[in-house]
């Protein structure tokens, strides 16, 4: 391969630069995108409601007009290209497949206006329905279909056309819970088949960790993290991402920072923790004497009092099945930690706790981001 091709390989298949959406010239939908997508990546976009990520993906889909900045796909700048000139495939939130029309129709519609020859269209539809497991369904028409089915077809009609790029504005979201898992591993398995360039925006933090190569963490109309999976949950770039990924949410504890030259120890007024070396020294060149000090609920042991570094009184227990999630009160402050079921626990029991000392995250007081 000589280096042009290669160069050309490397390029990101989608890049997003500077890109805002602004309304009334008021109220921003979007602040700032500044994104690079690679090929045959699963790209999520995940955060709040009314953070802009499906406004996003609407400019990218030509559906919204950008107020400020540019949208290239594979080296062609679509910023002003009208929707069906872009290549792009989009599955909406509510399918949006034609009523009136079979399976068979709604999937070969978009076929039939690239006016395709009847034998390709034929055996892409085929194809395409096999794929998503309708193909007995060819001959129904979507009123006499299930949510689940209603959606297969609005992936296969998408995934007909074979788009540059794949989009899907949180498709599983009116489809019950046991659906909502079947269909993301579906989706996921589909995406590997196909090789498609994906984004999927959802709220639900389960499909993101589950489904993603990368997550797009965002937060009023900017955004706040770029990670695997991993990064996001073991990194998390601030205080909000810590707190939005996560069921339950990152646990946040005051302290502060006293060293004697031999050790470093993180003050709270319920517990005294002596830090770990590599912690130690990344926390002695922050130069911070206050911080926050973050635990996830399954980071937090229970333990025989000699171990531990604080006893606290059982609120609330919430059974999940094989663990269960229990609440204590902490200065007011309401923590949650992960414990087997094989220990039943009931409110009112005392505990005995302490933290796994290698997976402690530190943040900032002032600027909340992660030391």
């Amino acid at each position: 391969m000589n280096p042009e091709e290669n160069k050309e390989q490397s390029m990101p298949v989608l890049t997003l630069s500077n890109l805002a959406k602004r309304y009334n010239r008021k109220v921003w939908g979007v602040r700032k995108m500044d994104l690079e997508v690679n090929d045959r990546e699963f790209i999520v976009f995940l955060g709040p409601s009314g953070c802009g990520k499906t406004t996003c993906m609407r400019m990218i889909a030509g559906l919204e007009v950008a107020s400020r900045g540019n949208i290239v796909l594979h080296g062609k700048d679509i910023t002003d290209l009208p929707p069906r000139d872009r290549d792009i495939s989009m599955v909406f939130q509510n399918y949006a497949i034609w009523p009136h029309m079979t399976v068979y129709d709604n999937i070969a519609f978009a076929l039939k206006l690239k006016k395709m020859p009847k034998a390709e269209i034929d055996k892409t539809v085929k194809e395409v329905a096999a794929m998503v497991k309708i193909d007995q369904l060819l001959s129904r028409i979507p009123g006499q279909m299930s949510g689940g089915q209603q959606q297969r077809v609005a992936l296969a009609r998408a995934l007909a056309v074979k788009p540059k790029l794949f989009l899907m504005d949180e498709p599983l979201s009116n489809l019950d819970a046991k659906l909502r898992v079947v269909m993301r591993t579906e989706l996921k398995a589909i995406h590997q088949r196909t090789g498609a360039t994906s984004i999927f925006v959802t709220h639900d933090q389960s499909e993101a960790m589950s489904m993603a190569d990368r997550i797009v963490i965002m937060k009023d109309g900017e955004i706040v993290q770029v990670g695997t999976p991993d990064d996001v949950y073991f990194r998390s770039a601030d205080m909000f991402v810590a707190g939005f990924i996560g069921t339950p949410p990152t646990n946040f504890f005051p302290v502060t920072l006293i060293s004697d030259g031999k050790n470093t120890q993180l003050i709270h007024s319920r517990f005294r923790l002596t830090a770990g070396a590599a912690d130690a020294e990344r926390l002695k060149n922050s130069g911070e004497e206050s911080l926050i000090l973050g635990v996830r609920p399954e980071d937090i042991r229970v333990v025989k009092e000699k171990e531990s570094l604080m006893s606290v009184e059982v609120m609330v227990v919430e059974p999940q099945g094989s663990f269960q999630i229990v609440a204590v009160e902490i200065e007011k402050e309401v923590v949650k930690l992960l414990v087997s079921s094989e220990k039943k626990i009931f409110p009112g029991d005392s505990l005995h706790l302490s933290f796994n000392p290698d997976r402690l995250h530190f943040f900032n007081s002032d600027t909340k981001k992660r030391i």
